[in-house]
């Protein structure tokens, strides 16, 4: 071996060794749990991206940054403070958050929850573009206070749908589409020129929905009617003095003022931020005690096999259910589910093991932000199905597509010669368009997965066929609509999903559960050694990275259960 391979083996030997240590301090230093003293408030900073329950990337696993904002961090940290004697208050810094809008609602709820235990929320509003999800959430504090400049824009909900069909023609692509069947509007930005009249039919209803539950609960935090509000979201526009003479503020205050108003007569009042209370072990708090609960996980699209962050693997969800099922101390399990759908095949393994662990033990479904199409399908076989008022969900239809790029060869000179044994061997070559035969065929059997699909719809619903076919068709409902539609059970967040599921396994309401979550928590360790993929962030946008992952599937030729990838959101 020679001398330089030598040094090079030695150069990264001591450098594991200077990470490790380095993370060794780090770990120690900072996984301590801080002293809370009384009279104490905890302070949320909910700004930027609001994942479901993220993977650690290398930074936040050297403790070189904060673990990005979660949902299970945000309603831990809650549920933690409304018992905790030392915290007297929760102060919400608002700033633009990137998540939709049953996330915001859950928060909101958790807030108001924690108001019944008689202890103060505060909403601190320094500046504010294009907040109205953000001010639905500062609505249910106790106060909601602005910087005396700060400007207030709630100018409602909704935005623009790209369609790219007339750049891919210039270019010479095209995408090759069999859905079943109008609403099914997942590919729609690559196949129109503008919404179909389908498609702005589902649109419309989802974001009538949204704007009503909006409109609704500020007018009632606020003490207005519902058209006083609609007509301040028509206005738009407030700064400082005039947002608090419409009533959409109590206070107008600087920092130092604020602190004060926080101290009342009080000497003295101390801030404990949300990483650091996150260290406060919840069983010093009696909570997380008792009997097990199985809590899981499905996030992001779902693919076939092993998942990884931001993805739903079938292979690893499926596992994680079939574990809890098979653990007899288990006494239910609770899925939460945040996705948008996939893979129609991988959806169908993860549904087969809940309706096998139904059959054995409570199984309660969580949806999130959105639970639609194959999102939907993994969730139907539950006992019950807890949605908030904003999640989308439904989307029960399936979709094939292939990618034409021969005018793109064309235009690029690229030429091919074909050789082939079988009549359907170059059937989904980028060379050519499919026959109008092909394409009937692909149709049938799209058609055989959707009647699988509504199938077994119809037995989780105790449904007919015709009705689950009915409220199908590939539309996207809100959780609101879908209760009416009899595709949920129960409006509410996890909170909720958790408490029915201690009620079906006999629970008693007051009594502790202790949550098993998955997927587990990896360690510096774990990333050394190889046993867990750690997530690197690209920086890129949420919602592009979100794009980006579902088209990264398209390149398999497969059946789809897929939402629409881009709803406009503000």
């Amino acid at each position: 071996m020679r001398k330089g391979t030598y040094v090079l083996i030695i150069l990264m030997i001591f450098f594991v060794l200077l990470m490790v240590t380095f993370a060794s301090f780090f770990y120690f230093q900072f996984s301590k749990a801080p002293t809370v003293k009384a009279n104490s408030f905890l302070e949320l900073r909910l700004m930027g991206e609001i994942q479901e329950k993220p993977g650690p990337d290398i930074m936040t696993l050297l403790y070189l940054k904060p673990p990005a904002l979660s949902m299970h961090d945000i309603w831990t940290n809650l549920r933690k403070a409304k018992v905790d004697s030392r915290i007297s208050a929760v102060v919400l810094r608002m700033g633009n958050l990137v998540c939709d809008w049953a996330k915001v609602n859950e928060i909101r709820d958790l807030i108001l929850d924690f108001r019944a235990s008689g202890k103060k929320a505060y909403a601190y509003i320094e500046e504010a573009i294009d907040f109205d999800k953000e001010y639905y959430l500062a609505t249910a504090c106790d106060e909601v206070i602005l910087h005396p400049q700060g400007f207030l824009i709630i100018n409602g909900i909704g935005g623009y749908i790209p369609f790219v069909k007339q750049a891919l023609d210039k270019l010479g692509v095209e995408a090759e589409v069999e859905h079943v069947e109008d609403y099914k509007t997942a590919y729609h930005m690559f196949t129109e020129e503008k919404l179909t009249p389908a498609h702005r039919e589902m649109l419309d209803s989802l974001y009538a929905s949204l704007y009503e539950q909006y409109v609704r609960e500020v007018a009632t935090a606020r003490g207005k009617s519902e058209e006083d509000v609609r007509d301040l979201i028509d206005h738009g526009f407030f700064q400082g003095e005039s947002a608090k003479e419409a009533g959409l503020v109590d206070s107008l205050l600087y920092e130092d003022q604020f602190i004060e108003m926080l101290m009342g007569d009080r000497s003295k009042i101390t801030r404990v931020t949300h990483q650091q209370y996150l260290r406060i072990k919840p069983t010093s708090l009696g909570l997380n005690r008792g009997r097990k609960v199985a809590l899981i996980y499905g996030v992001g699209p779902i693919i076939s096999g092993s998942g990884m962050y931001g993805m739903m693997g079938s292979e690893t969800v499926s596992r994680w259910i079939r574990r809890a099922r098979q653990d007899k101390t288990v006494a239910a399990i609770v899925f939460r589910v945040d996705s948008p759908g996939g893979s129609a095949v991988a959806s169908d393994s993860i549904w087969r093991e809940v309706a096998l662990a139904k059959k054995e033990k409570p199984f309660v479904v969580s949806m999130s932000d959105m639970a639609g199409s194959g999102g939907y399908q993994v969730a139907m076989a539950a006992h019950r199905i807890v949605a908030h008022p904003q999640t989308l969900t439904g989307s029960i239809g399936v979709i094939f597509a292939k990618i034409n790029l021969r005018q793109l060869y064309a235009k690029l000179g690229i030429t091919a010669e074909k050789i082939q044994y079988g009549a359907r061997a170059d059937m989904f070559s980028t060379f050519r368009q499919a026959t109008s035969e092909e394409r009937l065929l692909l149709k049938q059997e799209i058609l055989k997965t959707y009647d699988h699909f509504i199938t077994k719809a119809a037995e989780g619903r105790r449904m007919s066929k015709e009705e689950i076919d009915r409220i199908g068709k590939g539309r996207v409902w809100t959780g609101a609509q879908a209760l009416e539609l009899g595709l949920v059970d129960e409006l509410g967040g996890l909170s909720r999903a958790i408490a029915i599921a201690k009620e079906l396994a006999g629970i008693a309401d007051q009594d502790p559960v202790r949550l098993e979550v998955w997927p587990k928590k990896i360690s510096i360790w774990d990333m050394a050694w190889g046993k867990r993929a750690v997530s690197l962030d690209a920086g890129l946008p949420p919602r592009v990275k979100k794009l980006l992952s579902t088209l990264s599937l398209l390149d398999r030729n497969v059946p789809w259960a897929l939402m629409p990838f881009w709803l406009p959101t503000n």
